[in-house]
Order: structure tokens, then C-alpha cells, then sequence
């Protein structure tokens, strides 16, 4: 049987955080550590991002965040997606508004609109990806409103975060795994409705069990190679994720992976965030770990040795 060809898209969340996670994600971009990034455009240094992203040539996407800081969308100020304070609702408190049956979809679509719009006068062209901040866009309801803005802008891949290495992981938190268990749902229940707007997305997401303290060059390679054994003996991908990402040739399948991380020095208070400074993770030892394992030289020799190709989006 021939070897199946591997295209692998890591993707480096969050650029725009702060000029320090931008310096980073640079950095790791010149290294061979990640092929692409997403752009918060309400990050507080979304306009250095952009410069970076445009001098380097880095393959950028927007990261839709309705989670976290302030609309980019002066016109929703007092609408549902605002707390008192008048920033967004927070990573639970979204989906806590949303399961009150309290958000506007209309408000919602306004703001991804906005962001859209912010992203192609900063960096010059319409996302090559859109994904979500804290896994917004999977979430119920917002799901609809995210597919149909990619639609009308001719935005053609997302992210679904569903990783099969999650199962049978021990090494999570008890409280994050409820919460990965809950993306995974979400995402599953995503797949139709992507679909059926002709979004697409990687054969294969990496991402929640490589995260932060969890990542290793050893941990990578391992949830790669799992992947791809899991891939190449699986009788067969759903249609909609066979037909965009899983093709077949005299030379072998084709397979794609994206790999999701957060790289970056970590941010120092009170530079950075959203319009409301940094969080915790931001600021933790777990962005430069991070970085310091993606630049790993055994990491670029594994992808050699494997036939892997790094590559972003807009190469699949």
C-alpha cells in the first residue's frame, strides 16, 4: 500500500494578544515551529499582528472572539453579548447567556461581520481560515450565524475540535476535561451545519491534549502518529470530511492535520488582552514552553522523517 502524504497546518492562536505573544509567534513562525496563525482583532496589538503577519509573509486567519474584551463593533454597546462592564460575557459566561436563551443571533452576526471587515482593512485580504476564539463558534445557535458569515465571505475552513486522543487521556484536569468534552459535543454537532454552508476543515484536529504544561516534542509526535495510523486503517472519513480532505492517488492518501497551539513570550501586566488586560494563561510559563517545544530541532527531523508536510490553510 502506498505511504500516505501528510499536510500539517499548525496554527498559532491568538496573534494580535500582545506585542510580546506577537514577537513570539513570530519567532516561532521563522523557526519552522508553526505554518499559521489567528488573528484577534480586538486583541490590544492586533495592528502590530497585522504589520508582522504582512513583513513575514505569515499565513494569517481570523480568530472570532465573542468571549473575551470589547466588541470590535462600537454599535453593541448594551446589546446581549455585554456584561454590565461592557465587555463580553467570558469563556463560561457566554455559554451560560447562551443557555439562558439570552443572546441575540442578530447582535451576534454583527459583530463577526465587524470582525471580518476589521480583518481585511488590517491585513489586506479576507481570512484564508476563521475560527473561534475559546471555541466560540461551534457553541448552539452561534454555530448557524459563524457558517453563514463564512459564507458570504467566501471564507473557506474552520476548525472542529474533535480529537479522538481526548478519550482515555489521563493527564487533563478533571474540570478542563469536562469542559473539552463539551467542545468536542458541540464541534460534533457542528459538522452538518459547516457542511452544509461548504465550509471545510482538516481531516484531523490536534490541539486540547497538547496544550500549555501538556506539550512535549514525545507528546506531538505520538498524537501525529496516532492520528495517521487511526487514519490510514479507518474504513472511512464522514463524506464531507472524505471529499475535501482525504483524497487518493497512484501515490497514496493525502491526509491533514491541524495542529492548534498558543506559542508566545509570556504577557506581562498590564500589557495585553482584550481591553481588559491579561488572563492568567497569557501571562503563565505555559506560552513560553510552548514556544520553546514547537522551535525543538527534534521536532523538524521527526517531520522529515515522516514525509510531513508543514504547510497552511490556503496550501490545502
Amino acid at each position: 500500500m502506498p505511504q500516505s502524504r501528510v499536510k500539517l497546518i499548525i496554527t498559532g492562536d491568538d496573534f494580535g494578544y500582545c506585542p510580546r505573544r506577537n514577537r513570539g509567534i513570530v519567532d516561532c513562525f521563522l523557526a519552522g515551529g508553526i505554518s499559521s496563525a489567528s488573528l484577534l482583532v480586538n486583541g490590544s496589538a492586533a495592528i502590530d499582528a497585522a504589520q508582522l503577519a504582512r513583513r513575514y509573509s505569515i499565513p494569517t486567519g481570523l480568530h472570532a472572539n465573542l468571549s473575551e474584551g470589547a466588541p470590535v463593533c462600537k454599535a453593541l454597546q448594551g446589546s446581549s453579548l455585554l456584561n454590565k462592564g461592557g465587555f463580553f460575557h467570558g469563556k463560561m459566561g457566554i455559554r451560560k447567556v447562551l443557555a439562558k436563551g439570552c443572546l441575540k443571533m442578530s447582535e451576534v452576526k454583527q459583530e463577526l461581520t465587524a470582525q471580518v471587515d476589521l480583518f481585511v482593512e488590517l491585513i489586506g485580504h479576507v481570512p484564508y481560515h476563521m475560527d473561534g476564539h475559546q471555541h466560540i463558534h461551534v457553541l448552539p445557535e452561534i454555530r448557524h450565524v459563524f457558517a453563514q458569515v463564512l459564507e458570504e465571505y467566501g471564507i473557506p475552513y474552520s476548525r472542529l475540535p474533535i480529537e479522538p486522543e481526548l478519550h482515555g487521556c489521563d493527564w487533563i484536569e478533571q474540570h478542563l476535561m469536562q469542559f473539552y468534552l463539551g467542545v468536542e459535543k458541540d464541534s460534533l454537532n457542528s459538522v452538518d451545519v459547516f457542511t452544509s454552508h461548504g465550509i471545510r476543515w482538516p481531516g484531523i484536529y490536534i490541539g486540547l491534549t497538547t496544550m500549555g504544561k501538556h506539550m512535549s516534542v514525545g507528546g506531538i509526535q505520538r498524537a501525529i502518529d496516532r492520528s495517521i495510523a487511526a487514519s490510514e486503517t479507518k474504513a472511512g472519513l464522514s463524506s464531507g470530511q472524505q471529499s475535501a480532505f482525504s483524497t487518493c492517488s497512484n501515490q497514496g492518501r493525502t491526509i491533514s492535520i491541524e495542529l492548534m497551539v498558543h506559542p508566545g513570550y509570556p504577557s506581562i501586566s498590564p500589557e495585553g488582552g482584550c481591553g481588559e488586560g491579561p488572563d492568567d494563561f497569557s501571562q503563565s510559563w505555559e506560552r513560553g514552553h510552548e514556544l520553546q517545544v514547537l522551535m525543538d530541532p527534534e521536532l523538524q527531523k521527526y517531520y522529515k522523517a515522516r514525509n510531513i508536510q508543514l504547510c497552511a490553510f490556503k496550501e490545502l
